[in-house]
């Protein structure tokens, strides 16, 4: 035995070793495999979406707006439901909205392009209003679906609406925001935190301050759970 093998005896440890090289080429295709079988289960949601039979939403839309960004992000932002600029840009969280929540994300040293974005509802609501409860409730379906898909290991919740979809409460968000709560999906559990939708602190600019403890917490668990962006 040389001495090398003796030092590593003497540690403990049970190492394994092999002759033969990290096969870089199979990890790769692997990863390659679980984005093509995510990519296939958005297109699939897709389409049961804009299938979607006498729903007001569809039919007054021009366009489902379903998500962007990083597919494999370990975070997810779901914001109320696009409105015009959305609609324009096809994307999600344009304008001035858009604007405020890349500043909020860059706060804690995020970009939202490295996230995933999405809606509780997928398609822009007549006047821009807000989505009745029997909307919502009607999409959440969808969106837990999508939540699975994208399988984050963060969920962030802008506005009363997403609060609404993903855990089924109609509390003021007032009460509600700020405070890490659970979702079980399919088995699996996901950490989400509701806070103040950009459209809403554009109208009230006075609560951009509980928006930054809301940040800070959510950077901290990002810290504590070591996800890597």
């Amino acid at each position: 035995m040389s001495y090398k093998e003796e030092l590593i005896e003497t540690i403990g440890t049970n190492f394994i070793f092999s002759k033969s090289p990290l096969n870089r080429i199979k990890v790769k295709e692997t990863q390659v495999l679980k984005n093509y079988d995510k990519i296939n289960k958005i297109n699939e949601l897709k389409k049961d979406i804009n299938s979607i039979q006498n729903c007001k939403l569809n039919d007054n839309s021009s366009i489902l707006i379903f998500g962007d960004g990083n597919i494999n992000s370990p975070i997810m932002i779901i914001g109320e439901a696009p409105g015009a600029e959305e609609e324009r840009a096809k994307k999600t969280f344009q304008g001035d909205s858009g604007e405020l929540l890349e500043k909020m994300l860059l706060a804690i040293n995020l970009k939202k392009k490295d996230l995933y974005c999405s809606y509780a509802i997928n398609f822009r609501t007549p006047e821009d209003r807000k989505p009745t409860s029997q909307e919502i409730k009607r999409y959440s379906k969808f969106l837990k679906d999508h939540i699975s898909i994208i399988d984050p290991k963060i969920i962030i919740l802008l506005g009363s609406t997403a609060m609404e979809a993903v855990i089924s409460s109609n509390q003021k968000i007032s009460q509600e925001r700020g405070k890490w709560k659970e979702i079980i999906l399919k088995n699996k559990t996901y950490p989400l935190m509701t806070t103040f939708s950009p459209s809403y602190l554009i109208r009230f600019p006075e609560n951009k301050k509980f928006s930054w403890e809301d940040l800070k917490k959510i950077k901290q668990k990002i810290l504590d759970l070591k996800i890597q962006i």
